[in-house]
């Protein structure tokens, strides 16, 4: 059933991610009269699930789900119909209308883009508000697990002042992305501030350990079963561990320091219990377990014990404008200075890059709406950006080509274009098989 939960998700989000993008192409190309012979979800390589003709367009849903794409009458494009090219131009076609009217079809799909992730982002505000901690209540730092990031000199206890001196003023998801292509970060440890630099190559070093946050909050250590077999028994679910052989340990981490230091021990521990403090024995394996099942508690819950101080803020519809847009402007340069990266061989980063499974795998297992329109306003912005990289046979290259047509009033020939689509198609592939290449590699390497 989780499965079906991820895959329905995937699927869903990204047939409406490619059915905007190719309508912000179709409505101009009909504003100006310009004919489409196809409008098709996923590609029909030599057959198609479905397809109607209506009027002079065939809508119809293919078989490869890859992607989508409308066939203009006239243009070159990965159709590459040659045939048609060969004909004295028509007054429908694509060739014969101005270069401003093919420059703003063109762009019509990545204007889709980008106006549906910010219009996401606006109705994310007002459905679901902000919620947050102060980053001047984490009293006690955060919990630094992630190897990569206890390389670069983080250590569980640390609260993140700064990052690339922009101040951290609250902790929510957003800060792990943010450390990722951070070059310094200024943190607080024992009361004192100190700057570390971050590795050059650290999104590489980030794929040679376990997968998960770069930093999360420090949480209680709370019980939610006893193992079949515990000696524990005096444990209970719902009980929180307070204190071990006299220490206090209000995290879990502080917890494991103290199991692992004493190994193979009977030693007092005190629980919370129903809101009030247990006294009680534990016994230690010589592993250094008790045999216990743990679980995260809620935010309410952490809330109300004591641990964070949550703050929602609401917002009005008005209201919500202006966060959304900061929002989708935050995330539009986020994913830039990735491509930077990513373009940047010394990082290391081109080996992170991932295919469709990259994509399916971000997809929770279980339905929320809020994760479904966070990831779909994630894609269109990616999506936006990729389409207007420069390459022939993307939305970018035929940008590049029809800017140096209205600049230097000179239209590249048919067959330089014809040339063009052919190179781009083959770097697209390439980049295709180089990114589903890694997803195999990673699958096969268990990372």
């Amino acid at each position: 059933m989780d499965i079906v939960i991820k895959l329905s998700q995937f699927l869903l989000s990204l047939s409406l991610l490619i059915i905007l993008h190719e309508l912000g192409h179709f409505i101009p190309a009909k504003l100006f009269k310009t004919r489409v012979e196809k409008f098709y979800l996923f590609f029909d390589v030599k057959y198609s699930l479905l397809k109607k003709k209506i009027g002079e367009t065939e809508y119809g849903i293919g078989w490869l789900p890859l992607g989508g794409y409308v066939k203009i009458s006239g243009m070159i494009d990965e159709s590459m119909d040659k045939e048609q090219m060969a004909l004295p131009p028509q007054p429908w076609e694509f060739r014969s209308k101005p270069a401003w009217q093919r420059l703003i079809i063109m762009l019509g799909g990545v204007t889709v883009n980008f106006i549906l992730a910010f219009i996401i982002y606006i109705g994310m505000a007002f459905a679901y508000g902000d919620t947050y901690i102060a980053n001047s209540d984490l009293k006690d730092g955060l919990l630094i697990e992630n190897k990569a990031m206890q390389n670069a000199g983080f250590k569980t206890g640390d609260r993140i002042i700064s990052i690339d001196g922009e101040k951290v003023e609250r902790f929510d998801n957003a800060i792990n992305a943010k450390v990722v292509m951070a070059k310094q970060v200024l943190i607080e440890r024992n009361g004192t501030e100190q700057s570390i630099t971050m590795p050059n190559d650290f999104v590489d070093q980030l794929s040679k350990f376990e997968k998960g946050p770069l930093v999360s909050l420090r949480m209680p250590f709370a019980i939610t079963s006893i193992s079949e077999g515990s000696v524990n028994t005096a444990l209970q679910p719902k009980d929180i561990i307070i204190s071990l052989n006299g220490k206090p340990t209000r995290y879990f981490d502080e917890v494991i320091s103290v199991l692992e230091n004493n190994k193979n021990k009977t030693i007092s521990a005190t629980v919370l219990r129903n809101e009030k403090e247990v006294p009680l024995k534990v016994i230690i394996s010589k592993d250094g377990k008790l045999g216990l099942g743990i679980g995260a508690l809620g935010m309410d819950s952490l809330e109300k014990l004591g641990y964070y101080k949550i703050s929602k803020q609401e917002f009005g519809l008005l209201e919500s404008i202006p966060v959304g847009l900061e929002k989708g402007k935050d995330q539009l340069v986020g994913y830039g200075k990735q491509l930077k990266m990513i373009f940047s061989p010394s990082t290391g980063a081109y080996k992170q890059v991932g295919g469709f499974k990259a994509i399916f795998d971000i997809f929770p297992n279980t339905w929320s709406w809020e994760v479904f329109w966070t990831i779909t306003a994630l894609l269109s912005i990616m999506l936006g950006v990729m389409n207007l990289l420069p390459i022939p046979a993307l939305d970018g290259g035929h940008v590049m080509f029809l800017l140096y047509e209205i600049v230097s009033g000179k239209k590249p020939s048919d067959k330089f274009l014809e040339n063009a689509q052919m190179v781009g198609f083959v770097l697209l592939i390439t980049l295709l098989l180089f990114a589903n290449g890694n997803d195999i590699y990673k699958a096969i390497l268990g990372k």
